[in-house]
């Protein structure tokens, strides 16, 4: 089967994912897309770019598969004369009902930025299926449609948002995970002191006030440890990073992008404690990455975090507030952490080896119209 996957953001996670599933699906996966940057252009204007160079007399694959970031209408409009009858699988990675805006970011401050999640909306009800990397995302696209369209005075459309979650699917994205294991050490063990792990986005939405603020407080408590805070840094960084470098002092093992990609598989691996303070994140990338290196995660019980971990394992690694985090912390660095063998297994299953026959399984699904 020949499957084209349509990207106009072809940049960090969207990129990884892409070029997983070209590389592991039993199919054929061409990618058309472009760069990943210019996020709100590319949802306004990568449809007409990509339908031009779409067209070609030759070019009919078996199965479309788009992600959230295209205006699918738009690029099916201007595309009908070859795509007429191809099946449309739709991927979210995130939507725009629920992703957090930059406190700076005009449209939202003059109410423009329920235009993008009107166009993640508009796109799930032209494909044939719509798939979601988490129960998370999924319900909330469905929650904030509800809301966004029960608001408009006459022809709101509100009962449409049934229609797409009849279509709806979760399938959870793959991992490189297996890579992770060239650089396992051969005799793992804790780190003394603990190693306490960041390898997420520096940016407002991950909340490194908060994590900065609670390790600042167990250090005022004189609680040993080290951090090792990864990451590439930003042109203009939230100021909780540098400050947090500065109160934390000698605490701080590494400060910074990991220099490749085995250092950063090497930091994996000899972390202990994985305390996320994000206040969002659609899956959890980075988190599964850690827990399957053995790295215990402290989880905030909301967003995607949840459905990342069997039910078993909540009371240990869920946290409701600040104050409770804390205290998680300050017992895994008296006591020591649990062997965290089980979620590591767990953390497989996200392999792209697992994961490939599963997404074979669902595309052939829509290409067959089922």
């Amino acid at each position: 089967m020949h499957i084209l996957l349509v990207e106009p953001y072809l940049g960090g996670s969207h990129a990884a994912w892409a070029e997983g599933l070209r590389h592991h699906s039993r199919h054929t996966v061409e990618i058309l897309s472009l760069p990943g940057r210019s996020w709100k252009w590319r949802m306004h204007g990568g449809a007409i770019t990509l339908a031009e160079r779409f067209r070609a007399p030759d070019r009919r694959p078996d199965l479309i598969l788009a992600t959230d970031m295209l205006d699918l209408t738009t690029f099916l409009a201007l595309t009908r004369d070859h795509t007429a009858g191809v099946p449309v699988a739709l991927y979210f990675h995130e939507n725009q009902f629920a992703y957090p805006r930059s406190p700076w970011d005009p449209d939202r401050e003059n109410g423009r930025d329920n235009h993008y999640a009107f166009i993640n909306f508009a796109s799930a009800l032209a494909a044939d299926r719509v798939l979601f990397n988490s129960a998370f995302n999924r319900d909330s696209l469905l929650e904030g449609a509800r809301a966004l369209l029960g608001n408009i005075r006459d022809h709101g459309e509100a009962e449409k948002v049934d229609e797409v979650a009849a279509k709806s699917t979760v399938l959870p994205l793959g991992l490189e995970l297996g890579a992770l294991d060239h650089h396992r050490p051969e005799k793992p063990a804790p780190s003394d002191p603990p190693l306490l792990l960041w390898n997420h986005r520096w940016e407002h939405d991950k909340n490194p006030e908060g994590f900065f603020r609670v390790l600042r407080a167990l250090a005022d408590e004189g609680l040993d440890f080290q951090v090792a805070v990864l990451g590439r840094v930003p042109p203009h960084p939230p100021p909780a990073f540098t400050e947090g470098r500065e109160l934390l002092g000698d605490r701080i093992v590494h400060f910074g992008y990991a220099e490749d990609a085995a250092a950063y598989a090497r930091w994996l691996w000899a972390a202990d404690i994985l305390p996320v303070t994000s206040y969002h994140d659609f899956f959890g990338i980075s988190v599964m990455e850690a827990v399957y290196c053995g790295a215990f995660p402290l989880l905030p019980r909301r967003q995607a975090y949840p459905g990342l971990l069997p039910t078993s394992w909540h009371p240990r690694c869920l946290y409701d507030d600040e104050e409770e985090l804390a205290g998680c912390l300050r017992e895994l660095l008296r006591e020591g952490r649990p062997d965290s063998g089980e979620l590591a297994n767990l953390a497989a299953a996200y392999d792209w080896e697992r994961m490939a026959p599963e997404y074979d399984r669902i595309l052939e699904e829509v290409a067959a119209g089922r």
